[in-house]
């Protein structure tokens, strides 16, 4: 079929923002760091930026928009990340999209009784098994930070856990700069070396900056460290308008996409071409309960909205969805997973976190991680698109089988009904009968017996012994000696 002057999409659309007010926004987030400037805790990030040609006054930088736009020029358009094994997981540019768990919950729904509990140490590694077996998980981050070890070493073990227990990409936190560097060794021991690390990353060091606009100490160390070392970073702040950011949406992308910014920029003065994505978690304190906001349309909207500019510069980003205000794996959780999973589909989100928290981040939860392994299925679906070509229009299939006829054994069907029609595993489909037959179980009772049997049977790709065993040393040395302050 031949056509003129024609358009065509393959997956459906979605924009939020115009080319002009993406303009206005970029602009108006480089005036911010020129004119309110940023506080930067850390001499030797002060000394690079002055080296630019920043203005230094005191332990506050103001930094012209020239600096910024060739830091956002020299930054990798596209940073591929590794599975454990070296081969190719992520593609994180354009509108490549991937979903993860988040880190570092203070508490845990347990799967088995149904309670609230502090986070411990063998729930890292059953997250790992989880995210190991779900086929619509991307990558993994901790969902917990365990309680049960020396705060200490808390950041080594939820690592550990990580790495022996699935092979995708991990995201990690640490401590400080000492945890960032003995994670990274791990993570060179299971690949091998440092050089095999650096040529096929399979971790991301998360780092946040405290809003609004302060980059302290152990945020910029871990991010020059990461910069210098070819570690692909994440530098996005968590921030919350109306609270530590201006109360409306746009003001508040701004102050977000600045501190962003600024990362970035100290990131490329420390050497060209680091990897760093920007983005984060964009949303509102709830100003009668005081709350952090992980399941309102302000949220999913401000979200998409810094996914928009991302694009815009042509950066990788870090998007969150697969969360909820809700205390407990119900409507509401569903109402806000199917929301903000969708939008970041949607608008561009490439690493996409946060997949399995509940009560608006505090609580990490194994149900809700596998209700959005589902609903992530059925997003990935409707992003396919419909294809609009001479057999998919189907109209001599159409014309063959003709008035009164049936479509069911033709051989146009048989080619495609797999390939078009989606298949859930946790959605029911029978009828009443079989359903009631079946034990009349809700789509609760089949999600957490998912969760069930996974814990019980799925066996992750194990990591060679001689690995293992060295790893745990650095472990168990580090724990002698190390301390944290907080």
């Amino acid at each position: 079929m031949i056509t003129s002057n024609q358009m065509f999409y393959r997956t459906p659309q979605f924009q939020i923002f115009s080319e002009s007010e993406r303009e206005m926004i970029y602009s108006a987030a480089l005036e911010v760091l020129e004119t309110a400037g940023v506080q930067i805790e850390r001499k030797s990030a002060l000394t690079l930026l002055e080296n630019a040609g920043a203005r230094i006054e005191g332990n506050k930088a103001y930094i012209p928009s020239y600096i910024v736009e060739e830091a956002v020029r020299n930054a990798p358009r596209k940073i591929l990340i590794y599975d454990r094994n070296g081969n190719p997981a992520m593609r994180l540019e354009s509108t490549h999209y991937y979903f993860g768990t988040g880190s570092d919950t203070p508490h845990f729904l347990d799967s088995y009784n149904n309670e609230i509990r502090r986070t411990v140490h063998k729930d890292i590694g059953n997250v790992a098994k989880l995210v190991d077996a779900l086929p619509n998980l991307d990558f993994l981050m901790s969902l917990g930070l365990i309680w049960d070890e020396k705060v200490s070493m808390t950041d080594l073990y939820q690592f550990q856990e990580m790495l022996f227990n699935t092979t995708k990409p991990i995201v990690f936190t640490a401590h400080d700069l000492k945890g960032t560097k003995d994670i990274i060794k791990m993570a060179s021991i299971a690949a091998g070396s440092e050089d095999e690390l650096k040529k096929h990353p399979f971790i991301i060091n998360y780092i946040e900056p405290t809003s609004p606009l302060v980059e302290t100490k152990e945020p910029i160390d871990k991010l020059l460290y990461c910069a210098e070392q070819g570690i692909p970073s994440l530098y996005t702040p968590t921030i919350s308008a109306g609270s530590t950011a201006p109360a409306t949406l746009a003001g508040t992308i701004i102050q977000a996409l600045a501190e962003c910014l600024s990362g970035v920029t100290m990131a490329q003065l420390n050497k060209k071409g680091a990897p760093v994505l920007i983005g984060g978690v964009i949303s509102a304190m709830d100003m009668h309960s005081g709350s952090f906001i992980y399941g309102g349309p302000d949220f999913h909207l401000m979200c998409a909205g810094m996914n928009e500019m991302s694009s815009y510069l042509g950066l990788p980003v870090y998007g969150t969805a697969g969360c909820t205000d809700s205390k407990a794996i119900d409507e509401q959780a569903a109402i806000e997973g199917v929301f903000s999973i969708n939008l970041q589909a949607l608008s561009g989100g490439n690493l996409i976190h946060d997949v399995g928290y509940i009560a608006s981040g505090l609580i990490g939860s194994l149900d809700m991680v596998t209700m959005c392994d589902e609903i992530i299925a059925m997003t990935k679906r409707i992003m396919r698109g419909i294809e609009v070509d001479k057999e998919h229009l189907a109209v001599e299939t159409i014309r063959r089988v003709g008035p009164k006829g049936s479509f069911i054994a033709d051989k146009h069907t048989m080619r495609h009904f797999k390939d078009q029609q989606w298949y859930p595993e946790l959605m029911d489909r029978k009828n009443y009968d079989k359903w009631a037959a079946a034990g009349k179980k809700s789509c609760g009772q089949r999600i957490n017996e998912k969760v069930k049997r996974i814990l019980k049977e799925h066996k992750p790709e194990p990591l060679e012994k001689s690995k293992q065993d060295e790893i745990m040393k650095l472990i168990n040395s580090e724990a002698k000696t190390r301390k944290v302050r907080y």
